[in-house]
């Protein structure tokens, strides 16, 4: 029976040890981790992965909703990294892959000007490029307008780097990048702002009045 113990406590002593190594790292508790791909270390080549990599960084840097009139230089015109709103978002991660969102769209307008819904008495650098929906109108001729479904069967038409538009129940309207993440429920997460920049699972949460892909 003795030499029954020593080994019966063997056992027991190498489960513990498994155990104890096989949950090292983990908090009690914790939710499941975020599903997400692998990503990839080297610096990123292709314009969508550089749209999802300044977007990621601008999550990083948690830019504080900042709304008013700023007056900006012209082209590649910005505010303080720290500040901004939700179409900020969307202008700073397409100039990570070199499209000037307040250069091409200005420049639209000065040729379309009427075709533009907000506008004020002539083109205006500062603000133009700020306005969801002039951004969307941009987007509607020079983008691919996609499905704004999110059902089970369209989750695969929402890619990294695509960009969606909200209206939100007090009206107002809202946009964001889509991330390289998957949420727990399926859907991508979506970096915005809505009072800090940050990447939320949240494309399901409002009303979605556009989606997008450019270039």
């Amino acid at each position: 029976m003795r030499g029954f113990s020593v080994a019966g406590s063997l056992v027991v002593v190498a489960l513990c040890l498994a155990v104890a190594i096989g949950s090292r790292g983990r908090s009690p508790g914790n939710r499941a981790p975020i599903a997400r791909p692998t990503r990839e270390t080297q610096a990123p080549t292709s314009p969508v992965a550089k749209i999802v990599a300044a977007a990621h960084t601008e999550a990083a840097e948690r830019a504080v909703y900042t709304v008013g009139y700023f007056r900006i230089k012209y082209p590649n015109g910005d505010l303080p990294r720290n500040q901004g709103v939700c179409t900020d978002v969307v202008i700073r991660a397409l100039r990570g892959a070199d499209y000037d969102l307040q250069k091409l769209i200005h420049e639209d307008m000065k040729r379309h000007f009427l075709g533009y819904p907000r506008r004020e008495a002539h083109p205006d650098s500062n603000i133009d490029h700020r306005r969801v929906p002039n951004q969307m109108h941009f987007f509607q001729r020079f983008g691919r307008a996609l499905t704004e479904s999110t059902d089970f069967a369209h989750r695969r038409a929402w890619q990294p780097g695509d960009i969606v538009y909200w209206k939100l129940p007090s009206g107002l309207d809202h946009a964001g990048i889509i991330s390289d993440r998957i949420g727990l429920g399926g859907l991508p997460l979506v970096i915005h702002n809505l009072s800090i920049c940050c990447e939320e699972d949240v494309l399901g949460a409002w009303k979605i009045q556009g989606h997008f892909r450019y270039p």
